[in-house]
């Protein structure tokens, strides 16, 4: 298991750790108190949900634009834009890092795609690979390339306060059928030490004779706690479940200047604890009790060994995600 911090960096820590050790512990505090708080406000939600009124798609098809695989002549980067399409419409969810890299604008060009073509943007949660870059998460702005904006503004549907220059943001704040006939789970909370208190809403829709798909961003929520939604807005079978699970256990992706990122934030627990295989394990345990019969996996977020051990221990069709391809649900 390699180092989640390079060793070249430890003597500048140790030279830190006076400033650095006190302020891990504040840190610490607000993450606890916001732990308390997301499970609270979870629980809330999830008893007060209402079965949604969710149309009976005759198709569904996934288009990946960004995704940490990529096919041939598609590049391929640690964040996610999934391009939804059924018989009502489409929408897009997600614009990983927007302009401030290559993976969006070229992928979306070679996919012959524009936001003119579906009928609304669904943000999964305000992290950059997400809604368009460092400095879009920074500014709480959803930022996309120039090239691809609607030539009139269209519904940006968020599950948390942010702005979004060019469409109409619409604030999420429950479970509802957005667009395309599909379905937003509303937001869920999860405390993550680094970005605070983070809301995340996933992607649900109804396949006729087949059952409910659901799709996260990074699935920070936890699945257990998305999947309990599920369950409170469709008695459906559980037919697919795709997207990011948020499982680097023995590395992350992107990592810059020997600091692996992805295992130190955004995984729900402080940064001197990582993400174990129990952790892995009790989430392959829920999808399997959930029974889809498809699985569609991110590797934005998880590595490759979690996705193998994923692949190898879920009942369902287990298949990794690649820019550039569609899927068929």
């Amino acid at each position: 298991m390699s180092f989640r911090i390079s060793p070249v960096w430890w003597p500048l820590l140790a030279a830190a750790s006076p400033v650095l050790v006190p302020w891990l512990l504040i840190r610490n505090r607000r993450f606890q108190e916001n732990r308390a708080r997301a499970a609270v406000l979870n629980r809330a939600r999830i008893a007060g949900a209402a079965p949604l009124a969710l149309p009976a798609l005759e198709s569904l098809e996934l288009t990946v634009l960004v995704e940490w695989r990529a096919r041939e002549g598609f590049i391929g980067d640690a964040g996610v834009s999934y391009w939804f399409k059924s018989e009502r419409g489409a929408l897009l969810y997600d614009v990983g890092f927007g302009p401030a890299r290559p993976a969006f604008p070229h992928n979306a060009a070679r996919l012959g795609f524009h936001l003119d073509q579906v009928e609304a943007l669904v943000i999964s949660h305000l992290h950059a690979d997400h809604m368009g870059g460092l400095a879009a998460q920074r500014a709480r702005q959803v930022t996309v390339p120039t090239e691809l904006m609607p030539s009139e503004p269209k519904p940006c549907f968020l599950p948390d306060r942010a702005a979004a220059p060019g469409f109409r943001a619409e604030l999420v704040t429950h479970p509802r059928v957005l667009g395309a006939g599909i379905a937003s789970t509303g937001p869920l909370a999860r405390s993550l030490f680094m970005f605070g208190l983070t809301e995340e809403q996933a992607l649900l829709a109804r396949i006729k004779g087949k059952g409910l798909a659901v799709f996260t961003g990074c699935g920070h929520p936890t699945i257990e706690v998305i999947l309990e939604m599920v369950a409170r807005l469709s008695d459906e079978p559980l037919y697919a479940l795709g997207g990011g699970l948020h499982f680097p256990v023995t590395g992350g992706r992107g990592n810059r200047a020997g600091i692996q990122f992805q295992t130190l934030v955004g995984t729900g627990k402080p940064p001197w604890q990582r993400i174990t295989d129990e952790d892995l394990s009790r989430a392959i345990s829920a999808i399997n009790r959930a029974g889809p019969q498809r699985v569609y996996l991110s590797g934005h977020d998880t590595c490759d060994y979690a996705l193998d051990r994923m692949v190898r221990e879920l009942n369902a069709e287990t298949v990794a995600l690649e820019a550039g391809a569609s899927y068929r649900l």
